[in-house]
């Protein structure tokens, strides 16, 4: 139980990895508030990339919970996207995954931290993906995104350190979420290739990602900020 007494916020939190990290989070005894477009019951509706949504979530938070310790940046843009040639890609959609994968963080971050200022300290942790460090191909959206959340996740660490607020990333593979597992198309072109260049080779489960977002919302991580760990078994050496 080495989060009692903690309040998490997790965007994106009604299925796939977010749902995992929640689970992962109440099991060591936080308190945890989903939130997501389709929330479960209990959970708070808000999209992400939307100012007042955001502020509203955050504000519904303190109102059922009191504080606000743990801000897990989880919600994006991925299996629903088509992959093709960057040349292929239209700009709204271009700046519909920035806005759900960027934006957004800068927004949950941008109305969470004056609490965490508030209560002296907190932790934040970003979702970021492995594909900006492999250069993955014809998503050129979703992995420039994805780099983006690590620039982010540094700048923003530097700049509230002197806060006692910790901000780090986590960068996982391909892996067989609800999501994923809901667009064939997607898990047929990537599925194996995934597998085969990976140093575990076998798929990559959710609650894989859980232990390394909860480490770093424990006690045991305060002398961490600004670092990415990517979690995909072996494919890429961080």
């Amino acid at each position: 139980m080495r989060l009692e007494g903690r309040v998490a916020l997790v965007t994106g939190g009604a299925q796939g990895i977010g749902a995992a990290i929640a689970d992962g989070l109440a099991a060591e005894g936080a308190t945890v508030a989903i939130a997501d477009l389709n929330p479960p019951e209990g959970g708070i509706r808000a999209d992400v990339a939307n100012e007042d949504d955001v502020r509203r979530m955050v504000d519904e938070t303190l109102e059922r919970h009191g504080r606000l310790d743990i801000l897990i940046n989880n919600a994006g843009l991925y299996a629903s996207l088509a992959m093709r040639p960057f040349t292929e890609i239209p700009l709204e959609e271009w700046r519909q995954v920035m806005d759900v994968n960027v934006a957004s963080m800068f927004l949950t971050c941008r109305a969470a931290v004056p609490v965490m200022r508030e209560q002296r300290g907190g932790k934040i942790v970003n979702i970021s993906s492995g594909t900006p460090f492999r250069g993955v191909p014809f998503l050129l959206h979703y992995v420039t995104s994805k780099g983006a959340i690590v620039a982010l996740t540094r700048a923003l660490a530097r700049e509230l350190g002197k806060d006692d607020i910790r901000v780090n990333c986590i960068a996982p593979g391909f892996t067989m979420s609800a999501g994923v597992e809901a667009h064939p198309e997607v898990v047929e072109k990537l599925r194996d290739a995934s597998v085969a260049a990976r140093t575990i080779q076998r798929d990559q489960v959710p609650e894989e990602v859980v232990g390394a977002v909860v480490f770093l919302c424990t006690p045991a991580a305060d002398f961490i900020t600004g670092q990415t760990m990517v979690i995909d078994g072996g494919q890429y050496f961080h």
